[in-house]
């Protein structure tokens, strides 16, 4: 449907090499952008281009840390000389460290705080000004249910994340005046190479994260596809500063579901 097009439109995601950040890419080149892919594996990136250029979609990589704001300038320079305007952004990069608040190194709390958090201002900071200059963007950032909830060992995640909340809301509130959408999109608990070891019958943690959610299984990354491609199309012109959480019901329940 054109209301979802996005041909001719060119998306940048950053940490977009695996995992959730290449199921959102992969969603929003079949619906018709052209992919930018942030990250920093040379290995991971060669592996994700040859993938995304297996699937018949336009696609190019970039190496460099987005916490660098010297770099990050310096490489978005390059990409908007080599590809033109960026008019979609998916603040996708992040990292976790799973450590209980009371042995966690402060130089642990702030690297998480940095990933997740500042160099998602950094990239909208470097994006927004052409998107200002042209009044046209859409900014995503993927928040997380820790936006909303805390839990035992994730305290720099969570600070993070509910941070990220709260630039999504400043930023929207800034730049709507220049017809920039910024929205964002909180995962719950998906079916990664990450998450594998522990997605196995039996394991406590597994069995916990089926019984809590109410779709009862965990997501496939495939299911974040739809609502980037929403986020960053013309259908959510009049969307800005929402959170938008892809969790299977998990946030819309107060406890275990009923089976029966």
């Amino acid at each position: 449907m054109e209301l979802f097009s996005l041909q001719g439109k060119t998306a940048l995601i950053t940490g977009g090499t695996h995992g959730l950040g290449m199921a959102m890419a992969e969603g929003l080149a079949r619906a018709g952008a052209r992919l930018i892919i942030t990250g920093t594996t040379p290995s991971k990136m060669q592996d994700a281009l040859e993938h995304y250029h297996s699937l018949g979609f336009l696609a190019a990589g970039y190496l460099f840390d987005v916490t660098d704001e010297a770099a990050a300038t310096e490489s978005m320079a390059k990409i908007e000389e080599e590809h033109g305007a960026i008019d979609i952004l998916v603040n996708n990069a992040g990292i976790i460290k799973r450590v209980m608040a009371i042995d966690m190194a402060v130089e642990e709390f702030r690297r998480v705080i940095d990933v997740d958090l500042v160099g998602a201002f950094i990239m909208s900071k470097l994006v927004a000004k052409g998107m200002i200059a042209r009044k046209s963007g859409k900014i995503i950032n993927i928040c997380s249910m820790m936006s909303e909830l805390g839990r035992a060992n994730v305290s720099a995640y969570a600070a993070a994340k509910g941070g990220l909340k709260m630039l999504t809301k400043n930023l929207a509130t800034e730049w709507a005046p220049y017809n920039i959408q910024v929205n964002g999109i909180g995962p719950g608990y998906f079916a990664t190479a990450q998450t594998a070891p522990i997605r196995v019958d039996g394991n406590p943690f597994n069995d916990f994260i089926i019984s809590r959610t109410p779709a009862g299984r965990w997501g496939d990354p495939a299911d974040l596809a739809g609502t980037a491609i929403f986020l960053a199309s013309q259908a959510s012109n009049f969307i800005n500063g929402q959170i938008i959480y892809v969790d299977g019901g998990i946030l819309a329940t107060i406890g275990k579901p009923l089976n029966e």
